[in-house]
C-alpha cells in the first residue's frame, strides 16, 4: 500500500527477505512487499467498477396513496443519486491511488537498477533521483483531496454502498493516509537523517566488534521509534504500532502467545537433535561447483516452478531480492558461491516463491492497495513454502537428483541417491548466525530478537544490557555463545535502519507456510507425485487462487489463515511438522511437543 516501506530492505539482507538500505521505505520491506507500480499508463487500465449495493428502506406504511408513492420515488431518487456520487468518488480515489502506485513503481525500478546494473559512480545522482521521487510520493500520499475522498468513502462503506473489495481498498488506503499524515515533518526529517548516521555507526561497530560504537545510535532509534509510534497512535503500545507497519493486524499479545509456544516446543527439540548431530551430515556435498552451471540449474528450477520470463527476469546480485514495478514486471535476483551448491539453489527457490506471489496478483485491482501483498509475514510464507515445505522434501529430492546428476555428474552421477540428497539438505546445526540457520533453529534466532527489541521499547531493557542478554539467550535457546559482538548482537543490519518490529515476520511467515501447505496437500490429489515429476502447476495454481490473487482483501494474517485453512495461525501445526520430519532424520525417541 502507499505507505508501505520500499522494497530495498530486502536487498541488503538475504535472511531479511527484504533487505535494508537508506530510507524508511527500504527498511520496511522487500521490493515485492510494497504495492508496486501500475506502469506508466496505469490510467488506461480503469478499475472494473462493481455496482454498489444500495440501502433498502421499508418505504413506510405500504399504502398506495399519492403521498406514499411520491415519498418512495423521492427516496429512490436520493439513493440513486447517492450511488452515482459514491461511484464517482470511488473512481476518483482509484485514479489517485493508481497514479501513486505508478510513481512507486518507478522507485522499485530504480532500486533494482541500483542493485543489479548501476555503475558505482552513479551513486550520488541516484540518491538525488530517489530523494526527488520520495518528495513527489510524500506530496501525493498526504494530499488533502485524497483524505476527503477517503472520508466520504468510509461513510459509504458503512452504509453498504461498497462491495468487499472496495471496502478493503478504502480501509487500506485510509490506513496508509493516516500514517503518512500523522508523522510531523520535523520528525520525518530527523528519522531520515539518523538512518544514514546509524548505518555508518553500525558498519564501524561491526567491523571493530565493539558494541559501544553503535549503542548511542540505537538509543536514538529507540527514542525516535517511540516518538513516531505516539504520533501515529498514542493509544496503543509502541511495539504494536511498529509491528503493524510490517504485519497488519498483529499485536504483541498475539506474538507473545505464539512465540511462547514455539519456545517451549523448539528448545527441547534442538537440544535433543544436538545430542544426535552425528546421525546426519552434509559434508559429502561440499566441493567446487561451476557458478555458470549453478545458474543454469536455478533457472531450470524457477521455470519449472512457474516463473514467467514474459513477465519477469532473473539476474545476479550481491544480496538476493525480488523487486520490480508491477506483476507484469517482476525482477528476481540470486547469488552463487562456487563452494556452496545448496545456498544458491535454496536461495533461488526462495526468491522464486516471492516472485510467483508478485506475478500472481489480481490485475482486476491493478495499482490499488487492496492488490498489494497482505503483509511481510504472508509474503515470506510464500517464499518459505517453496524453499522449505517443497524444496526440502523427499519428493523434491527425487525431482532434483536427475538434474544434479546431469549437470554435476562427478558428484551426483554415481551411487548418490535421492535419500542422500534429502538428508544433506536437512542438516540441523545450532549456530551463531541467523541467516545461516536451518529451519529448526531459525525461529529461536527470531524469538530472541523479538524479546530484546520489545524490551528496549517498553523500557524493561537498556541498550547497554543488550550484548550480555543476547549471549545469555543464545546459550539458553541454542546452546551456543558468541565469542564477540560481531557474531552476536551486531550481526544484523535491521536495528541500524530502525527496523524495530520487523523480525517477527520471518517466523510468522514460516508458520503460515506450513499451515497453508498442509491445506494444499489436502486439496491437491497426488501432490507429492506431481512434485517428483516436476509438475508444480497444481500447487502454483492453488496458491494463485487462495493466496496471491487475494492481495490485501483480508485485514490480517490470522483472518487469511481462517479463510484459507479454517483456523487462525496455529503454532502447534508448525511444531508438529518439524517434529514429524526430524525425529526419524536424527533417530530421536520420545520427542513430545
Amino acid at each position: 500500500s502507499g505507505a508501505t516501506p520500499s522494497c530495498d530492505m530486502r536487498t541488503a539482507i538475504r535472511g531479511l527477505c527484504p533487505a535494508a538500505r537508506t530510507s524508511s521505505a527500504r527498511l520496511a520491506a522487500r521490493v515485492t512487499d510494497r504495492p508496486v507500480a501500475a506502469a506508466a499508463k496505469a490510467a488506461a487500465a480503469a478499475l472494473a467498477y462493481r455496482t454498489p449495493r444500495l440501502l433498502h428502506n421499508s418505504g413506510g406504511s405500504g399504502t398506495s396513496t399519492s403521498r406514499g408513492v411520491a415519498t418512495r420515488a423521492a427516496t429512490a431518487s436520493q439513493m440513486a443519486s447517492a450511488a452515482i456520487d459514491t461511484k464517482q468518488t470511488y473512481e476518483k480515489l482509484c485514479e489517485k491511488l493508481k497514479e501513486l502506485s505508478a510513481i512507486q513503481g518507478i522507485s522499485g525500478l530504480l532500486g533494482w537498477d541500483e542493485m543489479v546494473m548501476m555503475p558505482p559512480g552513479a551513486a550520488g545522482s541516484r540518491a538525488a533521483q530517489k530523494s526527488a521521487l520520495a518528495g513527489v510520493v510524500y506530496d501525493k500520499e498526504t494530499d488533502a483531496e485524497l483524505g476527503s475522498l477517503l472520508k466520504a468513502l468510509l461513510a459509504a462503506g458503512e452504509e453498504g454502498q461498497l462491495d468487499e473489495w472496495q471496502r478493503a481498498n478504502v480501509r487500506d488506503a485510509h490506513k496508509n493516509y493516516v500514517k503518512a499524515t500523522a508523522v510531523p515533518k520535523d520528525l520525518a526529517q530527523r528519522i531520515a537523517k539518523h538512518e544514514s548516521d546509524a548505518y555508518q555507526a553500525w558498519v564501524e561497530a561491526r567491523k571493530a566488534s565493539d558494541w559501544s560504537k553503535f549503542a548511542p545510535a540505537l538509543q536514538t532509534w529507540v527514542e525516535l521509534s517511540r516518538e513516531k509510534a505516539a504520533a501515529i497512535d498514542p493509544t496503543r503500545p509502541v511495539y504494536d504500532v511498529l509491528l503493524d507497519t510490517y504485519e497488519k493486524g498483529m499485536t504483541t499479545q498475539r506474538i507473545d502467545e505464539v512465540f511462547a509456544q514455539v519456545r517451549e516446543g523448539l528448545v527441547p527439540l534442538i537440544a535433543k537433535i544436538k545430542e544426535k548431530e552425528a546421525e546426519n551430515s552434509n559434508d559429502w556435498i561440499k566441493g567446487s561447483y561451476s557458478v555458470l552451471t549453478q545458474a543454469e540449474l536455478c533457472k531450470s528450477v524457477a521455470l519449472d516452478m512457474g516463473f514467467s520470463l514474459d513477465n519477469g527476469r532473473l539476474d545476479v546480485s550481491v544480496h538476493p531480492f525480488t523487486g520490480g514495478a508491477h506483476p507484469t514486471d517482476v525482477r528476481m535476483t540470486t547469488r552463487f558461491k562456487d563452494d556452496d551448491l545448496l545456498e544458491g539453489l535454496t536461495g533461488a527457490v526462495h526468491e522464486t516463491g516471492h516472485a510467483l506471489y508478485e506475478q500472481g496478483r489480481n490485475l482486476e485491482h491493478d495499482g490499488l492497495p487492496v492488490n498489494s501483498s497482505l503483509s511481510m509475514g504472508v509474503h515470506e510464507s510464500q517464499s518459505l513454502l517453496w524453499e522449505r515445505c517443497v524444496a526440502l522434501s523427499k519428493p523434491f529430492s527425487q525431482y532434483l537428483k536427475p538434474k544434479l546428476a546431469s549437470l554435476f555428474p562427478e558428484k551426483f552421477g554415481g551411487a548418490v541417491t535421492a535419500e542422500d540428497l534429502y538428508r544433506a539438505m536437512n542438516v540441523v546445526r545450532p549456530g551463531l548466525i541467523r541467516v545461516e540457520a536451518d529451519e529448526v533453529t531459525y525461529p529461536m534466532h527470531v524469538v530472541l530478537r523479538y524479546e530484546l527489541e520489545r524490551g528496549l521499547l517498553d523500557g524493561s531493557i537498556t541498550v547497554e544490557q543488550l550484548p550480555e542478554l543476547w549471549n545469555t539467550k543464545m546459550e539458553s535457546y541454542l546452546g551456543v555463545r558468541p565469542e564477540n559482538d560481531a557474531k552476536g548482537v551486531l550481526q544484523d543490519i535491521h536495528w541500524s535502519m530502525g527496523a524495530l518490529g520487523y523480525f517477527p515476520t520471518y517466523s510468522l511467515g514460516a508458520m503460515y507456510a506450513v499451515q497453508i501447505f498442509n491445506k494444499a496437500r489436502l486439496e491437491i490429489p497426488e501432490l507429492d507425485a506431481h512434485i517428483v515429476e516436476g509438475n508444480f502447476k497444481p500447487l502454483k495454481t492453488w496458491l494463485n487462487k487462495h493466496i496471491h490473487s487475494l492481495g490485501s482483501l483480508h485485514p490480517s494474517g490470522d483472518e487469511l489463515m481462517k479463510a484459507v485453512t479454517g483456523s487462525a495461525l496455529d503454532p502447534s501445526v508448525f511444531l508438529k511438522y518439524l517434529t514429524d520430519k526430524y525425529t526419524p532424520l536424527y533417530k530421536l525417541s520420545h520427542t513430545h511437543i
